[in-house]
């Protein structure tokens, strides 16, 4: 668990992080290097979970040393499987990390949305969806390992 104190804001507990795949944590099918290890380290205080409509059927395997829960989403449109899916978790105790058009609706529903900019590209609606914006992935997780930095950026 998570526990952020903003000032000018609420107390944040995060307790889960949900993750889309690829273009975020992976391009191509294939993750980025530096995920792993971070998400092994997240995975000490937080329930990791990763989102994916599995394009490149790589994403169980590209995975496989995470420790976490790779959900492939059966449904359409992937936008609202990935919103339900937060919701089910907790969405006041659930952060979430993506790139995509399909990753809005969670970005902005979770407690915190933390919207990653890499080599797939960004969604304009994803950027304005989240509350930071990351210039890659393996930044973006080290707002969770050192906590402070989100405490920085988000103060008022």
């Amino acid at each position: 668990m998570l526990n952020l104190e903003i000032p000018g804001k609420e107390k944040i507990t995060i307790k889960n992080i949900v993750l889309d795949f690829n273009g975020t944590i992976a391009l191509d099918g294939v993750l980025l290097p530096g995920v792993q290890e971070r998400l092994n380290a997240l995975a000490a205080d937080l329930n990791i979970y990763i989102l994916t409509a599995d394009t490149f059927g790589t994403a169980n395997t590209a995975c496989a040393g995470i420790n976490g829960k790779v959900v492939i989403l059966p449904g359409f449109p992937v936008a609202v499987e990935k919103l339900k899916f937060i919701k089910e978790l907790g969405q006041q105790v659930t952060a979430s990390v993506g790139n995509g058009a399909n990753d809005c609706l969670m970005l902005k529903e979770c407690v915190l949305g933390v919207c990653v900019t890499g080599p797939e590209g960004t969604s304009a609606e994803a950027l304005s969806a989240a509350d930071v914006v990351v210039q890659d992935i393996n930044h973006g997780l080290e707002l969770f390992l050192s906590p402070k930095r989100l405490v920085a950026t988000l103060r008022g």
